[in-house]
């Protein structure tokens, strides 16, 4: 497929005017419905991305678009300096839904992890009563959080932290799905763990069978809070609602983001109990966004829809036969397929192609997707996506692979 004029000239303009901090695929994205997406020039794709899961009731779902349209014509923002009458709802909606006693609404996911961070050490100083200034939380190796200068600091990725020092100390780095690793950072001075039960821009790297049932032990041991990022992994991506669910266990601290905006909003929460956010007094935390009417409508809308059409419950279905379909390929060029739902990480042997080589040759097949670690795709569509808009895709990488091994 040859970029054209019309395509170059926006890719130009975002060179020119923008750094080069992201590496997009060269293709100039317009508009987009359901789980298809066009291009400037008219070229459709499917979608399976979603925008980091981050649309997964598909682009422009019509219900979601109603409440954007009526909330953003009625009362958009007003800060958190008055009440409005779409907050306290939505608070309500996500405390019921997900268990947790209170909701401290934020925009990016990023946001929600610094919110998580200094809730977690302000319980630590005033109900554990940690010496000030000492407060320890317990991440990841092969973690990704988000890019702010506190979350970077705890990074294993270089170029993430690299010449953005100096960083922010507090965090105790351990091997990811080590039991072990997590005993023995342990001490007086832990706050909380902080982890993925999946990582994501890891690969889709799933730890351990026992491994958060282990930490969940070791933290009430101690006296611990088990937080859990599920920005890319919770509402309904891996086939319920949250990733903790297939280990049978309930964190103290829950970070959502992504999905929760519906594929228009930046929209993110912290959720834990009365006992952790009730030192989140006035002045110690907030946001001008945060909670705003019209996101505030869209998240409450965004989490009615994950049960009323089933959406949870197709990721699971949907997801089980993509996975197994990628399996049956029986092509040399899968390693391994990782993960749950309708989150996967197909594993290449670098041998026959790159990531970013797949990723490049998809894309011109009509298949968006993106290498992540180099040596992964990762398949994320809209959790409304069918059994015959997979089958499609499923046939276009197979064809790919075919034609890849030929010629190696």
């Amino acid at each position: 497929m040859t970029i054209s004029d019309n395509q170059k000239k926006y890719m130009n303009q975002e060179s020119i005017h923008g750094p080069d901090n992201y590496k997009p695929l060269e293709v100039v994205l317009s508009e987009a419905k359901g789980v298809w997406v066009w291009d400037v020039d008219q070229n459709k794709y499917l979608d399976m991305m979603s925008a980091y899961s981050a649309v997964s009731h598909g682009h422009a779902h019509p219900e979601l678009v109603k409440v954007f349209r009526d909330q953003s014509e009625t009362l958009s923002l007003t800060s958190r300096a008055f009440y409005t009458n779409t907050l306290g709802p939505y608070l309500e909606t996500i405390t019921k839904m997900t268990g947790f006693e209170m909701a401290l609404p934020m925009n990016s996911g990023a946001e929600a992890v610094e919110t998580a961070i200094k809730s977690a050490r302000r319980w630590a100083y005033r109900s554990k009563k940690i010496e000030p200034n000492k407060a320890e939380i317990i991440v990841a190796e092969g973690n990704f959080h988000g890019r702010t200068t506190t979350i970077i600091s705890f990074s294993s990725e270089s170029n993430s932290k690299d010449d953005f020092g100096p960083h922010t100390p507090g965090f105790i780095s351990v091997e990811f799905g080590s039991t072990k690793a997590v005993e023995d950072a342990i001490t007086d001075n832990t706050a909380a763990v902080l982890f993925e039960p999946v990582q994501g821009e890891g690969g889709i790297i799933e730890p351990p069978q026992n491994w958060l049932s282990d930490v969940r032990n070791i933290c009430d041991k101690n006296n611990v809070l088990m937080i859990l990022d599920e920005v890319q992994s919770g509402l309904g991506r891996t086939g319920k609602l949250f990733a903790f669910e297939h280990a049978n266990i309930r964190p103290d601290g829950l970070i959502l983001g992504k999905a929760l905006g519906g594929g228009f909003m930046p929209v993110s929460v912290f959720l834990s109990s009365k006992d952790v956010l009730q030192w989140m007094n006035p002045g110690s935390h907030g946001s001008t966004f945060g909670g705003n009417p019209l996101g505030s409508a869209i998240a409450k809308r965004s989490l009615e829809l994950l049960y009323e059409e089933g959406l949870i419950e197709n990721s699971r279905i949907m997801g089980e036969y993509f996975k197994n379909s990628l399996l049956q390929l029986n092509s040399k060029i899968i390693k391994e397929v990782r993960g749950k739902g309708l989150w996967l990480g197909v594993e290449i042997d670098p041998k026959f192609i790159s990531g970013k080589d797949l990723s490049k040759l998809l894309l011109k097949k009509g298949i968006l997707c993106k290498e992540t670690r180099e040596t992964t795709i990762r398949f994320a569509p809209p959790l409304i996506i069918k059994k015959d808009e997979i089958d499609w895709a499923v046939e276009i990488i197979g064809d790919a692979f075919k034609n890849i091994e030929s010629k190696t």
